[in-house]
């Protein structure tokens, strides 16, 4: 596989709404963003919804969304807004960042 050109990434911004907190969907984004080789982060929002945002090829973000709108076993996604711009490179990997809900 060859790296993606720098014009060639892009950058999601997605927040999943449901049942989405307490059933390990960071977890779960996290697996998917490292398998599809994107960098970026995830959190539990106070709101009870999760952020995403994740940078690399189209490609791999169109998987990692549709997966957004599936979630793991225990999760209810009820809605998926998202966007996409240019990637702004500024990760080194993907992670999780402290929200407003610890449990997962």
């Amino acid at each position: 596989m060859s790296a993606a050109r720098p014009d060639d990434r892009q950058r999601l911004e997605a927040t999943v709404r449901g049942t989405v907190q307490g059933v390990g969907f960071r977890w779960f984004i996290v697996r998917e963003a490292n398998q599809l080789g994107l960098t970026g982060w995830t959190a539990n929002e106070p709101d009870r919804s999760v952020r995403v945002v994740a940078e690399g090829t189209s490609d791999a973000l169109d998987s990692l969304e549709r997966r957004l709108h599936e979630g793991p076993a225990g999760a209810y996604v009820e809605h998926v807004d998202s966007v996409r711009m240019p990637a702004t490179g500024e990760f080194a990997s993907f992670g999780i960042r402290s929200g407003a809900h610890r449990g997962d």
